[in-house]
């Protein structure tokens, strides 16, 4: 790896108990985001988001929208910490053998303390679990190093996504973190609707693929893809995409369900002698492919320097 980066090797191998410990962690979290919070288009309203101390849900109102409380998975000092604008705090430690069902048995405690109501299902999304998350014990691997690690990556890519997102002058989301998923993204709009989905689609996809898109993002790994890296798709994918060039030479397209997504593996990244720039013209590159195909108005939603108005 060169100089002048702060980004570590991030093994997804011989760290799945550890990333799937904290991928429940946050769905316990950004469930009670969500079953608190006023609908948002695309599901704006359930996610996360990298901060200086860790991950956390931002403010959620409570008590009929006269107080709000943050949910802060602090990876700093190792806590899960509850903050109320009524001046409340409490937290408990995070630790190897804390399983998800004692995580979720805390949580729910501190709240009820804090009076604060939540009704949620309360079973994992798309994880292949069925247990309730107060019946999970088979996952208690909190490894403080890797998720440090994994948290330092997180918090370097927010940075780099937040400056991409600065460049499109059209709709584009904020950089959070998609709990069902544990991916952190960023997405730009043209403003066209998307056609709609056949009936029997997931409500989540229907709402989040309503209008036309292009979507980039980073996650740690999982059994398709035994590595982290960074993606990029259109949606709809225009024909023909796969065969556009993509940043650097070694990004490369695959297919994802049966639609082309750009690739960059983040060990690929570590190789580079300016990540950052390398990652900003991977994402440039992507967004060009579909944008291009898709008849966006790249000149008029591209971002001037100021120096150019």
């Amino acid at each position: 790896m060169k100089t002048g980066t702060r980004l570590q090797q991030l093994p997804y191998t011989g760290n799945e108990k550890s990333k799937l410990t904290l991928h429940l962690f946050l769905q316990i979290i950004g469930k009670i985001r969500l079953s608190l919070s006023h609908r948002k288009n695309h599901w704006w309203y359930i996610t996360e988001y990298v901060d200086t101390k860790g991950f956390t849900t931002g403010p959620i109102f409570y008590d009929s929208g006269e107080s709000t409380f943050t949910i802060t998975l602090n990876i700093l000092s190792h806590k899960l910490e509850v903050d109320t604008s009524e001046g409340e705090s409490a937290q408990f430690d995070l630790h190897e053998g804390l399983t998800v069902a004692d995580f979720y048995k805390k949580l729910r405690g501190i709240l009820s303390d804090f009076t604060i109501s939540v009704n949620l299902l309360e079973k994992p999304y798309d994880l292949g679990i069925e247990e309730s998350f107060s019946e999970i014990t088979a996952y208690h691997h909190y490894n403080q190093d890797y998720i440090t690690k994994l948290w330092k990556t997180f918090q370097w890519v927010d940075g780099v996504f937040k400056e991409f997102s600065g460049r499109f002058y059209g709709k584009t989301c904020p950089v959070h973190v998609y709990w069902h998923s544990m991916d952190i993204a960023v997405t730009r709009f043209s403003g066209k609707k998307a056609p709609p989905m056949l009936k029997e689609a997931r409500i989540s996809d229907k709402d989040a693929y309503t209008h036309d898109c292009i979507s980039f993002g980073f996650w740690a790994g999982d059994d398709n893809m035994k590595e982290p890296a960074f993606y990029s798709y259109t949606y709809p994918a225009p024909e023909g995409i796969d065969k556009k060039p993509l940043q650097p030479d070694n990004a490369f397209w695959m297919d994802a369900n049966g639609s082309p997504m750009a690739i960059l593996k983040y060990n690929d990244l570590l190789t580079k002698e300016n990540p950052r720039e390398t990652l900003l013209a991977f994402m440039e590159s992507a967004y060009r492919a579909g944008a291009s195909l898709a008849n966006w108005d790249i000149d008029e939603l591209e971002v001037p320097s100021l120096r150019a108005l």
